[in-house]
């Protein structure tokens, strides 16, 4: 399962992310997106998770408190 997870902090790390993830299942991946110019990142990413996991972090950290900010965690759609 690919799951979108928005309104980061800028300075949350991928190691605290997966941390976070990993409460709910094993953590396939974590990349957070950053800006190609810049290299700073853009408040986003992407957690990838079994769908038992995956499906259990989206219910229970969508809209909670991380590193400050109240996040947004969905799974993720394809873009057109």
């Amino acid at each position: 399962m690919n799951i979108y997870v928005g309104n980061l902090n800028y300075r949350t790390s991928e190691e605290s992310l997966r941390r976070l993830f990993e409460e709910y299942g094993e953590v396939q991946s974590v990349k957070l997106i950053t800006d190609r110019e810049t290299g700073r990142r853009k408040g986003y990413g992407f957690i990838e998770m079994d769908n038992d996991g995956g499906q259990s972090a989206i219910d229970q950290l969508n809209d909670k408190e991380f590193d400050g900010r109240n996040i947004k965690v969905n799974e993720a759609r394809q873009r057109d």
